[in-house]
């Protein structure tokens, strides 16, 4: 059945996915992707689940698979490093999401060119999402953004983090920091609504867990897989646009040619062909795309593609594992980075900088990098978004300052315009 009207469809069919308590959906917004598959896919209800604290999760996630062979979707938190690493987290977490947590839903549709597909389900769920009303809740709480450390604190921490680089105990470590706001009311169908217009993103996707509620609007891949292929599509390198089109087209222009952006860049990109290797036919892994520069509605990126042929006698969730988490939201070498993050950075990560996606029956799946994305706790009113940037020998600690109030604009202008 082809649809009319997209964005209406989309925003009924995720009205109707919100009343029940988990639903999840991936939203191209029609970005050109070589290995995406859907425009959109929207997963409702539980028909099966898993949730498990770091551990023996990836394992749990294998067996489960493997008994049902079936769609799910789901999340693996930034602390499962702890299951695939001696390392551990001990920093503050006001949010509380699994470290996994994936469903095999009862419900799923796609849109895929206009078309849409019910691939679990009959045709009364149409009727159902037709017969939909779009109804925004008017709460009278006004957000109040704080930060977890200062800008005199953040540059301070940038500075004892390259001189590690200087001893050479790393060449680049992610340094994040969290924003968050207390007793917050939000409506967060409304807010994804509003953050995806304002910010339009290929890997964006609205995932509640009953209480828990991630809002994305990420322009990053994680980890894909078409067939016997696996693909990586590691971020690294920002660029603010102009809204003049000689000087947009001269900063776009300036990034590509950056010799610290491609630095910070090629550094990622050779510890993700570390990370493929573990899985990888011998000789498969190859760099598809070095130093691509790609336009968003805030910022240019700098995005390169690696790929490789997944070897036969490896199962795809130890190639994910083998891969967590992403080397574009650590750093290099990447444990030595992970124990660093963890020593220098004021809030624990949780579901920031981990993944969500899907898996399919045949064991092809795409998962994206959860950043430039809400976290919102609805029972404690506890909203949290956090931002960071790669720090290398050459990064100027100011300029980093800068980059991640670059990388928040798009949420905080969502958050601003409510109230």
């Amino acid at each position: 059945m082809k649809v009319q009207d997209l964005d209406s469809f989309k925003q009924k069919a995720l009205q109707w996915a919100n009343t029940f308590d988990v639903c999840c959906c991936y939203d191209s917004n029609n970005y050109p992707d070589t290995y995406g598959e859907f425009d959109f896919l929207l997963a409702v209800g539980i028909k099966d689940s898993i949730n498990l604290k770091y551990g023996v999760a990836f394992d749990s996630l294998k067996k489960f698979y493997d008994t049902r062979k079936s769609w799910m979707f789901g999340l693996l938190s930034y602390d499962l490093k702890n299951e695939v690493e001696q390392l551990s987290s001990d920093n503050s977490d006001g949010l509380n999401f699994p470290d996994l947590f994936f469903f095999v839903p009862q419900y799923l549709i796609a849109l895929v060119e206009g078309e849409i597909k019910i691939i679990l389900g009959d045709e009364n769920l149409l009727k159902q999402i037709e017969g939909t009303d779009i109804v925004d809740m008017e709460l009278d709480s006004d957000i109040k953004i704080q930060s977890k450390l200062s800008r005199e604190l953040y540059i301070k921490t940038v500075e004892e983090l390259q001189e590690h680089i200087i001893r050479g105990d790393i060449y680049e470590v992610n340094f994040c920091q969290e924003f968050f706001a207390e007793h917050a009311q939000i409506d967060p169908l409304n807010i994804y609504t509003k953050l995806k217009k304002v910010s339009p993103t290929p890997f964006s996707g609205f995932f509640k867990i009953n209480d828990q509620y991630i809002l994305s609007a990420s322009p990053e891949r994680f980890l894909c897989k078409r067939g016997n292929k696996l693909i990586s599509q590691p971020i690294k390198g920002t660029a603010r646009r102009s809204s003049d089109f000689k000087e947009d087209e001269l900063i776009k222009l300036n990034l590509q040619n950056d010799a610290k952006e491609q630095a910070e860049n090629v550094m990622i990109v050779d510890l993700v062909r570390n990370d493929l290797t573990k899985s990888a036919v011998k000789g498969s892994v190859i760099v598809e795309e070095l130093f691509g520069i790609y336009g968003f509605a805030q910022v240019y990126q700098m995005i390169s593609t690696i790929s490789c042929l997944l070897d036969p006698e490896v199962h795809f969730i130890d190639a994910i594992r083998n891969a967590f988490p992403m080397g574009s939201m650590t750093g290099a070498p990447k444990i030595k980075a992970m124990k660093l993050i963890e020593e220098y950075e004021f809030s624990r990560r949780g579901a920031y900088s981990g993944t969500f996606g899907y898996i399919t029956p045949h064991g092809d799946f795409d998962f994206n990098v959860i950043i430039r994305s809400i976290l919102y706790q609805s029972s404690s009113e506890y909203l949290s978004f956090q931002v960071g940037g790669a720090i290398t020998y050459a990064s100027n600690a100011t300029g980093e300052y800068e980059e991640c109030m670059l990388k928040a604009s798009a949420i905080m202008q969502t958050l601003e315009e409510r109230v």
